[in-house]
């Protein structure tokens, strides 16, 4: 799979209120603009392709410092919106021509709060042949029916589902459909509602209660309220691996082979410190551990590098939404010794996690000659990873 990502940037937001402070998506939340926090979500998934941003033909001078704070004018094209929603989806989708992608994911720049699970949800069905794809939620709340400034009558809200984005669709797919409809139904609310319109099934997923729709002034407030005075998220997760020792000519730990008249046995290099740190990583978004990525049965992973486990550990965590603030590796083991080696550990950690060097820790230990370790009959590992999240 191959998936797009068009960011429909392009409206006035009159309901927002107070047009002396600019279009919605580019007012401040949390000490930037709406649409970079929705950028820096899909720039960060690992599974975005081209991102098309559909802008407003007079917002260039607002848009263009966005895409030199995000680094990222490699990956970031932009194509002018049209009078509407519908016009500027079709241009975004255009502009995706040509470019080799299978599936496209639509996006309002005003839902800032896209997490990462939702996105794997929507992929997860587009891998399994769904050709249009809806996040959405029951609607929880009593529906009434108006007329004349009173109640006509309560509607069930039996089967009904509140629409998210971004709403995902096999791309030659939707592109065929968009077309048709610019002339034949030009006045469709939403993608799903053209897919709907064109006969395409459209496949619910489980939305978000925090994917909200910045629509009101207020909600631009509670959304700066909820990002500059709230607690941050911080959490840590604890790993722990040991791995046998047998006979060889050197163990590997944080990357660094040291010389030794051992080596530890393992399925992939059997560096005991990295995996115990993949796992403390892995445990603070709830991502299962080192075995649910890598398992030891596959024999791709025989002898590999356990870089190559923390560097996806870390592009898991970056990928839901985190920061890696600290890294810190505790070794038990009688022998080798490992101070002579600890900076250049310290500085692959800091290498792979992307990290400053203070912010990684190598310590070890003795287990005064008791138990397996005692008996030089293997090496444990105990991780600590501290992470920040959005």
């Amino acid at each position: 799979m191959k998936i797009g990502i068009v960011i429909v940037a392009a409206g006035r937001g009159e309901r927002a209120g107070s047009p002396e402070e600019g279009p919605k998506q580019y007012r401040p939340i949390g000490g930037k603009p709406v649409i970079e926090h929705t950028l820096e979500t899909f720039l960060r998934w690992p599974d975005s392709a081209s991102i098309i941003v559909v802008i407003h033909a007079d917002d260039r001078a607002l848009f263009e410092p966005i895409t030199k704070r995000l680094n990222a004018a490699d990956r970031i094209g932009t194509v002018m919106g049209g009078a509407t929603r519908q016009q500027s989806v079709l241009a975004g989708l255009e502009a995706l021509e040509n470019q080799g992608i299978t599936h496209v994911m639509i996006h309002d720049a005003v839902r800032p709060f896209i997490a990462t699970d939702v996105l794997k949800r929507v992929k997860a069905a587009l891998s399994g042949g769904a050709k249009a794809v809806l996040p959405a939620l029951p609607v929880a709340d009593t529906l009434k029916r108006g007329h004349a400034g009173f109640v006509s009558e309560t509607v069930s809200r039996s089967d009904l589902y509140a629409a998210q984005t971004p709403q995902s669709f096999d791309y030659a797919t939707i592109l065929a459909a968009h077309r048709t409809a610019a002339t034949e139904q030009p006045d469709c609310t939403d993608d799903a509602a053209i897919a709907e319109w064109a006969g395409i099934p459209v496949m619910l997923v489980e939305g978000s209660a925090d994917n909200v729709k910045l629509t009101l002034k207020r909600d631009i407030t509670m959304a700066d309220e909820k990002l500059s005075a709230g607690l941050p998220d911080v959490r840590t997760g604890n790993g722990y691996d040991v791995h046998q020792l047998e006979a060889g000519d050197g163990v590997i730990l944080c990357g660094v082979l040291i010389p030794h008249d051992q080596k530890l046995k393992g399925h992939s290099d059997a560096d005991v410190a990295l995996h115990a740190l993949t796992d403390a990583l892995l445990a603070t978004c709830g991502a299962g551990d080192i075995g649910d990525h890598f398992p030891p049965s596959d024999p791709q992973w025989k002898g590999a590098a356990s870089r190559i486990f923390l560097e996806h550990a870390a592009e898991v965590v970056r990928g839901n939404g985190g920061t890696i603030m600290n890294a810190d590796v505790s070794l038990i083991a009688e022998a080798p010794r490992i101070g002579p080696h600890r900076q250049a550990m310290r500085e692959n950690l800091a290498d792979i996690l992307g990290i400053s060097l203070d912010r990684c820790s190598v310590k070890a230990t003795t287990n005064e000659t008791i138990g397996f370790v005692g008996r030089r009959e293997g090496i444990a590992a105990i991780a600590t990873a501290t992470v920040v999240y959005r």
